[in-house]
This record gives C-alpha cells, structure tokens and sequence, in this order.
C-alpha cells in the first residue's frame, strides 16, 4: 500500500466517526513521542470534493500532528465509498486501540443495529468484527443507564473509585430507571465488588419487596445494602424451612387419617350383605391416634433467652408475617386441646358413672 504525504491544512476530520473521546494525558503522550521518534503509523484517509480529504482513522494522531505545527502527515489514501465498510473499518481499527470507551463501542454497535442507513444485525457484526453476539448485546445494554453514569464508565475490569466497569452494571441492567442509574452511582463511590452487586440487584428484583421499601433502601451505602441483602436471604431461608415443616407435618396427618380410614373398613362392609368374622381385639382407634400425636411432638423445652430475645432482629416489614405463622400455630395447637379436654371430660363422665 502506498503512503503519501499529504498537507494538515487539506485533511478534515470526520464528525461521524464512532471515538470522540481523547484523553488528554495520552494526547500529550502521543505528541512526546512523535517528536522524539516521528510517527511510526500513518493515518487513512479518503478523497473528498475540492481535493480534500476526511479521515477514516488516526484521529488522535491528526490531532497531535496539527497541535504540534507540522504541515503535512503520512496518509494512507483508500478509494472506499461505501459507508457500512468505512464505518466498520472505523470500529475494527478502534477495538485494537487503547482509549476506546465502552460507551463509544456500545453507541456505535446502537448505530449499525438502528440507523435506517444501515439497519445491521448482530450476527453480521460479529461476523465483520470478530466479537460474539453477547459481547455486541451486552455493550449496548450500557446504553439504558444516564448521562451522568456513562460519564463514569471505564474499560476494564478494576474496580476505582468513582468509576464503573461493564461487569459492575449489567447486573443491573433489567432494573427500573428509577433504582438503576441511583444504585450504580452508589456502587461507584463506595467501589463495591461484582459479586455484592448481583446480590444486591436479587433485593430490587424481588416483587415481595415493596417499592416503597425499595426506595428507602436506595439511602443506604453499598455496605449496608449487602447487610440488608443479608438478613433478607437469611430470613428466607428460614421461611423455606418452616413451609418445608407443615407441609411435612400435613404428610403425616394426611397419612394418619388414610390409616384411620382403613382401621374403620375392616370392622365389616354393611353394602356386602355379609357379615365377616369378629375380629382380634385390638386398640381402640382414639388410644392409637393419641400415641402418633404424642410421637410427633417433641417433649416441651423453655425458649432460651437468645432464641427469645432474637425477635427483635426480625426486620419491621417481616414482623407482620412472623406474626401471622405465629397465630396459625397456636390455632393449630388450641384446636388439637379443644379436642382432647374433650376427650378427657368425656373419660371423666364415663368413670363417674361407673361408680
């Protein structure tokens, strides 16, 4: 390919090219050692009318040789006119660059899926840029979050202060407008791991939690949150096991009352018309059901003060179904003593009447 050089003053940059941001740092670095080495890669550039040129890359390098005063710069000249080839080739040189932000990706990769001029799809651009379907859908997912978020999106994986990485928002990428953007600045000032915000984002998804609840909770740091999240899993683990026990316990009672069924048909059939043999005396049906009842019950213990005194660690939004399991297993217990004082009056009239 032949490199030409071609006067700065002829040469315009093009507004729509997919980097804009230029750290000024790195400029400054770029400009160091052009001066000390030259430019040791030239930029591409295409044909324009009036003889001049728009840049295709090498923006940044533009930039340093104009500041720098120098009158010409070595040119790559491509006879390209279809704009999808430019625009890719515009990325593709871009991804191997440092300094192209993840919001530039994701914005250019919005650009070639939506705009009517080229109206792409995600299997082509992976297929024209090497990179999976996932990565293009993820990096366009950066595009839900608000300005002032963007603004602070980094590439990379390290977590900084104030600043936030692709893995730091995806988590929270499906969340309301309304907790999405305020959750991840928080993130952001607090430096709060990946592993803590998928956590954290659990809270928000849970449609057990009110929205009410879940506004007072953006007040919280990222610290807290994770408490918070903590003390949530914890309790509904807790719930788990104890809907794991009545539905336990309604098993047993279930297959009690299938056995005391059939204890009651082997005393005779009366639609036979047959009378069957007596049977072998055997344990009145009251006697066995007390028996299995008192098996199932573990002997009293007191509470121990900690176990006590630990319903004042049960959140205000958990106390009122705490409550509500409470009530229902003292009815539960209340109905089985109705039953057997019952039983036990009926056993003291019996022996009275004996006498």
């Amino acid at each position: 390919m032949d490199i030409v050089e071609i006067k700065i003053g002829l040469i315009d940059e093009d507004t729509a090219q997919p980097r804009y941001q230029f750290d000024e740092d790195a400029l400054q670095e770029l400009m160091n050692s052009i001066e000390e080495l030259g430019l040791l890669s030239p930029i591409k550039v295409r044909p324009t009318d009036g003889g001049r040129y728009k840049i295709i890359y090498g923006n940044r390098r533009y930039k340093a040789c104009k500041t720098l005063g120098r009158e010409t710069i070595p040119c790559i000249v491509s006879n390209a006119t279809d704009e999808m080839e430019i625009y890719l080739e515009q990325i593709a040189e871009n991804l191997t660059r440092e300094g192209f932000s993840p919001i530039e990706e994701a914005e250019a990769f919005h650009k070639l899926l939506n705009d009517p001029k080229f109206r792409s799809s995600t299997k082509f651009l992976s297929g024209k840029l090497g990179k999976t379907e996932a990565y293009i859908k993820n990096k366009c997912e950066l595009l839900k979050f608000g300005n002032a978020v963007r603004k602070l999106i980094v590439a990379g994986s390290e977590i900084r202060k104030d600043k936030l990485t692709e893995d730091q928002l995806l988590p929270l990428k499906d969340l309301p407008l309304e907790y999405r953007d305020t959750l991840a600045l928080t993130f952001a000032r607090d430096e709060t791991p990946v592993t803590d915000i998928k956590r954290i984002a659990k809270l928000f998804k849970d449609e057990s939690i009110s929205d009410g609840l879940k506004s007072k909770l953006l007040y919280k740091s990222g610290y807290e949150l994770l408490e918070t999240w903590s003390t949530f899993e914890h309790n509904r683990k807790e719930r788990a096991k104890q809907e794991a026990l009545r539905a336990e316990q309604a098993r047993r009672a279930a297959e009690e009352a299938a056995r005391d069924d059939g204890d009651d048909e082997e005393n005779g059939d009366p639609d036979s018309g047959k009378t069957k043999e007596p049977a072998a005396p055997k344990e009145p049906a009251i006697q066995g059901k007390l028996r299995k009842l008192a098996s199932s019950l573990p002997p009293h213990a007191p509470l121990a003060d900690a176990v006590a005194s630990s319903v004042e660690a049960i959140p205000p939004e958990e106390r009122e179904p705490f409550a509500r399991s409470v009530d229902e297993w003292i009815g539960n217990l209340e109905k089985h003593l109705e039953e057997w004082r019952r039983i036990r009056e009926s056993l003291s009239t019996s022996a009275s009447a004996g006498h």
